[in-house]
């Protein structure tokens, strides 16, 4: 099986346990780079309470965000965590929008793909992972994003990328796989649902819908399976001191009779 196949086999699998996971929620391409920014280090659940509260102030678009300072900004994405250094990096992006794009994120998104990513990893606090997630969310390019997930799951199948920087991971699936923004948007949201609900650090290999084509589950499963099977169930006595027991105690008895015997005889005796 070629690595594309084996790929595949990893995505087919996924999708068939889990079905379409409809990522990256969001109602317009802007919540979702917005979403994008904040998600670094937080989990969504808190994301979805900034964005909230961006939505509530009407200030979840290019101009609403301008005309926040940076300290009003920080208070509405307070959940997020990290609030002042999310609110530097949204006000950087949405400089960057005016300056390159006339504050129009629709030409932003219209951009050449490498130009745009280009761009994104020109701006203030947004990385390889976060610039991928907008190009891949947000603009619909057939761009692959890596992260924590991805990683620690296809180390876990034998499958990693030849080096650890990001470039020679995402090769691993933009080099092996077609170039489709559909299939790469749900190979991710599958990856990182099976990520936070499977393979985790400690991971649930039993019943992982990957067991099967997964070296490092089997692994484990091996060696759960045979450490329960030397456990000591408690300390058994040995057959033949179980078989000797009444034996013993009936010499035991009858010493003891024997004993009761000639003590009663001596008595009489003296009478």
């Amino acid at each position: 099986m070629t690595l594309s196949d084996r790929l595949l086999d990893v995505y087919q699998r996924l999708y068939a346990a889990y079905g379409p996971q409809r990522w990256w929620p969001g109602d317009t391409p802007f919540e979702v780079i917005v979403g994008a920014i904040l998600t670094q280090s937080a989990a969504w659940t808190n994301v979805e309470k900034a964005i909230a509260n961006l939505k509530a102030a009407d200030a979840l678009s290019a101009s609403g965000l301008a005309r926040l300072s940076e300290e009003e900004l920080a208070r509405m994405v307070y959940p997020a965590g990290y609030f002042n250094a999310k609110a530097r990096k949204l006000k950087a992006f949405v400089e960057m929008v005016r300056s390159s794009f006339g504050g129009e994120v629709e030409r932003l998104l219209a951009a050449p793909q490498e130009e745009l990513r280009g761009l994104l990893l020109n701006t203030h606090g947004i990385g390889p992972e976060t610039a991928d997630s907008i190009l891949l969310y947000a603009a619909g390019r057939p761009t692959f994003v890596i992260d924590a997930y991805t990683r620690r799951l296809f180390r876990r199948l034998s499958m990693a990328a030849p080096q650890e920087s990001y470039e020679s991971w995402q090769s691993l699936f933009t080099a092996n796989l077609e170039a489709d923004a559909t299939l790469f948007n749900e190979y991710h949201a599958l990856i990182v649902r099976h990520g936070k609900g499977v393979c985790r650090r400690e991971p649930r290999c039993e019943g992982c819908p990957l067991l099967e084509v997964c070296p490092t589950g089997q692994a484990r499963m091996g060696a759960e399976a045979a450490g329960k099977q030397g456990a000591p169930a408690g300390k058994a006595k040995p057959e033949h001191e179980e078989a000797s027991r009444p034996l013993l105690q009936r010499i035991e008895i009858s010493l003891h009779l024997q004993s009761v015997d000639e003590s009663f005889r001596y008595t009489v005796g003296r009478l």
